[in-house]
């Protein structure tokens, strides 16, 4: 029998054969086990190269993300940073134009020294992704939706893209989580979590996750992961694990907290907004998100009608959290051009459309009235 994702959910990290019956995973704080006897090991010898707690986790991510091999590092731009080093001096490689700011950073600012050369583009145009391949192009990198402004980019489309070409194609799953959105099952290669946002789910964790099917990219992911030693310690492997346990009712609460707010900024709230961003009144993706996704999460973003209104607001909130990041049980509100994209050029930035006007918001489990509530009294202090 094929379990509900809750079930399997709740059930994570809870072992069957501990002999003390204890039914949560113990926090294995140990560097280094003993060695049975010479060329001998109980199967972990350094917690660099593997540990239990987090060998647990990693299991518990491959499977929700129904993938075959899970890795768990420090933060997500760890896992980013490993997945970079799969490529070489010469390679080219393609991304999504309006992703995390980090990650263009990383590509720009970082992996442009050695030889590393990216295009961000519109992946929701394959003629555009199929313009912009090289004949050194070994990978494709996309966010569906994207990040800030919610575009949708067809999965399995660009998978056989990249299966053409023998070319990586990369999915972050950040926002849709495995409770939504499994890409591996879409044609995906990799799967990368910023493990920090929904996974977590607190705003207390920094996290990141890697996920394949692929036995030979699985050994090139480990080898690096090892190598450089960016791993995820015992402990807040263990956080992590009991934090997926609630994340199919986080994500159900949150989603529907966001659908309210989606309705509320379309009516009452349109005569100070210009455009809300949501998977859900994507005209141009829906469609696709709906062949894809299970479900449209609780991102959102809102283009005020002025960039003076939306700035002031922020000061003015009182459940709302103006912070970076995103996926928490607390609900915050960001705005991309000063904070989360800054590292884009700012003529970049405006030709996205990532400009002082629009603000990020990451919805959370506050009762949905709440929330709308604050949003209204702080334009009204604004205006």
């Amino acid at each position: 029998m094929k379990f509900n994702k809750n079930t399997i959910l709740a059930q994570v990290g809870v072992i069957k054969n501990e002999k003390y019956g204890a039914i949560s995973t113990p926090i294995y704080h140990s560097a280094t086990f003993r060695h049975p006897a010479i060329g001998e090991s109980t199967g972990y010898d350094y917690s660099r190269t593997s540990n239990p707690t987090r060998q647990e986790l990693e299991t518990a991510l491959a499977s929700l993300e129904e993938g075959k091999y899970g890795f768990a590092f420090p933060t997500g731009m760890a896992a980013l940073t490993t997945i970079f080093g799969l490529f070489k001096s010469g390679d080219h490689v393609i991304l999504s134009e309006d992703l995390y700011g980090g990650t263009y950073r990383l590509l720009k600012q970082y992996f442009n020294q050695y030889g590393i050369d990216a295009d961000f583009i519109d992946t929701t145009n394959l003629i555009e992704v199929e313009q912009t391949w090289k004949p050194n192009t070994k990978g494709l990198l996309i966010e569906t939706p994207s990040n800030p402004l919610m575009k949708i980019t067809d999965i399995k489309l660009c998978a056989k893209l990249c299966k053409q070409f023998n070319a990586l194609f990369i999915v972050d799953n950040t926002f849709m989580t495995p409770y939504y959105q499994t890409p591996i099952n879409l044609g995906a290669d990799i799967v990368i979590h910023s493990g920090t946002k929904y996974l977590a789910g607190h705003n207390d964790l920094l996290a990141g996750a890697i996920i394949t099917n692929d036995a030979d990219l699985a050994d090139r992911i480990g080898f690096l992961q090892n190598t450089t030693g960016s791993v995820l310690s015992a402990g807040d492997s263990w956080l992590l694990l009991r934090s997926l346990k609630t994340l199919g009712l986080r994500m159900e609460r949150q989603t529907k907290n966001a659908q309210a707010i989606v309705e509320w900024a379309q009516t009452e709230g349109s005569k100070w907004i210009n455009q809300v961003y949501y998977p859900s009144i994507n005209e141009q993706g829906y469609n696709i998100h709906l062949g894809q996704a299970t479900g449209d999460g609780a991102m959102l973003s809102i283009r005020f009608k002025s960039e003076q209104l939306a700035m002031d607001l922020l000061s003015k909130l009182e459940l709302f959290s103006f912070a970076e990041s995103l996926g928490g049980v607390e609900s915050l509100i960001t705005i991309p051009s000063r904070q989360t994209h800054a590292d884009m050029p700012e003529d970049y930035r405006k030709k996205l459309g990532v400009t002082d006007d629009l603000l990020r918001i990451s919805v959370g489990i506050e009762d949905c009235n709440d929330l709308i509530y604050d949003l209204t009294q702080a334009i009204n202090k604004c205006i």
